[in-house]
């Protein structure tokens, strides 16, 4: 079961959702995807970039977002956080951002982070 905080962020019409939870597998990591685009809006969203360590590997998608999954993973690993999936949401708002998505999906990755805590 996923945790969700939705519309954290708002940038020049995109906005942002971070999600996350504790995961066992890949199988988990599927499954806990599916649930998340169940949700009609998640389903629509433009990006769900996410990242999990599991035990012995670690898994990644940008899902459209280049680099978002990498961010993640790696904030991942700071924080040593494993069997844990985290995903950052965006709804594209028609301008470009450059590198502020970076910025953004940091502080979606950040603001998860603290409320787990």
């Amino acid at each position: 079961m996923l945790t969700t905080f939705d519309r954290i962020i708002a940038d020049r019409g995109s906005v942002y959702a971070v999600s996350g939870g504790p995961v066992a597998d890949r199988a988990a990591i599927d499954a806990a995807l599916a649930q998340l685009k169940s949700v009609r809006r998640f389903a629509k969203a433009t990006h769900n970039s996410w990242a999990a360590r599991l035990e012995d590997e670690a898994l990644k998608s940008d899902d459209g977002e280049s680099g978002a999954g990498a961010i993640i993973l790696r904030m991942l690993e700071t924080e040593g956080l494993d069997n844990h999936l985290i995903v950052v949401t965006r709804w594209y708002g028609g301008k470009h951002l450059g590198g502020d998505r970076f910025r953004h999906v940091i502080a979606a990755v950040r603001h998860y982070l603290a409320q787990r805590r």
